[in-house]
């Protein structure tokens, strides 16, 4: 007996988007910075979709229609160059809202966000996300305070790039994923794999997991199962390491195959 299709997985991001239930809500860091009257617009406008692994999110190119933030999972923010290599410009973990920029423009994505996992992400209305900023003293502040985050973000990525050290490039790609204000979260502990971190450092897996043993060598780092646990923050944005890598594996469970 043939099975019938999946029609769900057939049916595009959009289409798939449905409300959010209260504890869904309730990871949504700017939320009780609203008024009442102000929260529950933007509760009756908000929308959440599960994406899986692969999803595009936003595609450049395409007009921005909501703003977006990760209530669970992992997103990857990323370009192709002229020659067709992927640049990755940072990852999007729980907590995490993006896109201001591009809102506030309303111009089309100049970068793709694709899931790296399968993610609940959420989707604030273009007009709703406008609406609040011309009636919302506490949104106007939290959206002030990404942009300002997010520069600082987008320059240190760009000190990143341009590192040889591989110790390095993990070190400060992780520092950027714990970052209180953009990733509230986050916490301590980030749920990430090897090949995930990999994905966003642009690095061999084999490469990262000896970064890691590194890092872990100088308790700046805990490996636990699924994730890592920040001993030193303040080491992760600002030590400088030996080129030497660390001489121990350390395992951190693996995903499937990403895209």
């Amino acid at each position: 007996m043939v099975s019938p299709p999946d029609t769900n997985a057939e049916l595009t991001l959009h289409q798939r988007r449905r409300r959010p239930t209260a504890v869904e809500l309730a990871g949504i860091p700017w939320l009780p910075l609203l008024q009442p009257a102000e929260r529950a617009e933007a509760e009756a406008q908000l929308q959440v979709v599960r994406a899986e692994a692969g999803d595009l999110v936003c595609r450049i190119g395409k007009p921005v229609t909501y703003w977006f933030g990760v209530v669970e999972g992992l997103l990857k923010m990323s370009t192709d160059n002229a020659q067709g290599a992927t640049m990755t410009f940072t990852g999007v973990p729980p907590g995490g809202w993006f896109g201001e920029g591009t809102a506030l423009k309303r111009e089309p994505y100049r970068y793709n966000i694709q899931a790296l996992r399968n993610s609940l992400v959420a989707g604030l209305p273009l007009e709703t996300f406008h609406w609040l900023l011309a009636h919302s003293i506490g949104f106007n502040r939290f959206v002030m305070g990404q942009l300002n985050e997010r520069l600082g973000q987008f320059i240190a990525a760009r000190e990143i790039d341009r590192m040889n050290n591989p110790d390095l490039r993990v070190a400060r790609s992780l520092a950027a994923l714990f970052n209180p204000v953009l990733y509230p979260g986050v916490g301590e502990i980030l749920r990430i794999t090897q090949q995930e971190m990999a994905y966003l450092v642009g690095l061999s897996r084999q490469r990262v997991n000896e970064s890691l043993s590194t890092l872990q060598a100088q308790a700046i780092i805990r490996v636990e199962y699924g994730g890592l646990r920040v001993l030193n923050l303040a080491a992760l944005r600002s030590s400088v390491f030996s080129s030497a890598s660390g001489a121990h594996s350390t395992s951190l469970h693996r995903a499937p195959t990403a895209p």
